[in-house]
């Protein structure tokens, strides 16, 4: 009996640095090691089945990545999650390993949004940045460019807001699409805002599925 497992986990510390590739990479190695049964596709150059839910751009830190696995026998979800653990760097954690139907579409093709948090290195002025991001969520378009290409971001930000602590420390929670062919970059967003990207700090929190 095949089985489809669902595993959501954590990328932090040092692993933000590593790309959508080589991230596949490590939980192909990692897998390996911890000798789960791995479905292969067929021909000339089989690739295990696992496949990531979105690309992470590199930098960001994550609470929630997620990937599907195919295994050519049926296993407790406990063992995977306990195999796995003493298979993995302690910069990714696993939240979660649940079984999915083998019919149910392909996980990429199932995310339409991605939350995110936002913590600003530099001190800023929140009641400044409340009236900017109320402009901005006001506006009827925002273009923006990438390589080479104009494009809206205003449809892609489903949620901006800005959270202003007791002390005074500012930081923005924003909901992405993050359907293919129209994803929002948080990156994006703050450079609309007129934030240096490199001053900020970004998580992603959570990936929101079709229902």
């Amino acid at each position: 009996m095949t089985m489809r497992a669902r595993i959501t986990f954590t990328k932090q510390g040092a692993l933000r640095y590593t790309g959508h590739l080589d991230l596949h990479r490590l939980w192909e190695r990692a897998m390996r090691r911890a000798e789960l049964p791995i479905a292969y596709s067929q021909g000339f150059h089989p690739q295990p089945k696992i496949s990531l839910a979105a690309a992470l751009p590199l930098g960001f830190s994550s609470r929630a990545e997620a990937l599907d696995v195919r295994l050519n026998e049926e296993m407790p979800l406990e063992e995977i999650a306990n195999r796995l653990r003493e298979n993995l760097p302690s910069d990714i954690q696993i939240v979660n390993v649940e079984n999915v139907d083998e019919r149910a579409p392909a996980l990429q093709t199932q995310v339409v949004s991605a939350a995110y948090e936002v913590h600003l290195t530099e001190p800023v002025d929140g009641s400044e940045l409340t009236r900017t991001v109320e402009a901005l969520m006001m506006s009827e378009s925002i273009i923006r460019e990438r390589r080479g290409k104009s494009y809206d971001l205003r449809p892609l930000i489903e949620m901006l807001s800005v959270v202003t602590e007791a002390d005074g420390r500012v930081w923005f929670r924003m909901t992405l699409a993050a359907r293919e062919g129209a994803t929002g970059r948080p990156e994006e967003v703050l450079s609309a805002l007129g934030i240096e990207p490199e001053t900020a700090r970004v998580e992603r929190t959570r990936l929101i599925f079709q229902k």
